[in-house]
């Protein structure tokens, strides 16, 4: 299975995986959770503890609007829906997400 891992202050990247749980956990670092923040079949896996055991802050999920609704903490990763499990990101699905989760190094004044 494709997915596309977002690590803290790096670029995103893509990651071929047998999809098992235990292999799942192991990219986040513990439990795992998924959201859903897009109109796309696509889930958004990160852990599900993160804040609480104060992961690293990486990226900020924005709605339609652009409006801030949540920070990740810790590394997650992007994946497929399929009708009952998660699937392989296709080509587009990664070039769309990709350019959202680009790390853009802060500029100094």
């Amino acid at each position: 299975m494709r997915i596309l891992v977002v690590e803290p202050q790096k670029q995103p990247y893509c990651k071929d995986i047998s999809g098992t749980l235990e292999e799942l956990q192991a990219i986040v670092g513990g439990y795992i959770q998924a959201i859903y923040p897009f109109d796309d079949p696509i889930a958004l896996v990160c852990n599900e503890e993160g804040k609480l055991i104060g992961l690293p802050q990486n990226r900020l999920i924005c709605g339609r609007s652009g409006r801030v609704y949540d920070i990740i903490c810790g590394t997650f990763f992007l994946v497929g829906l399929g009708a009952e499990d998660f699937i392989s990101l296709t080509d587009n699905e990664i070039k769309s997400t990709v350019n959202i989760f680009r790390y853009k190094k802060e500029q100094p004044p």
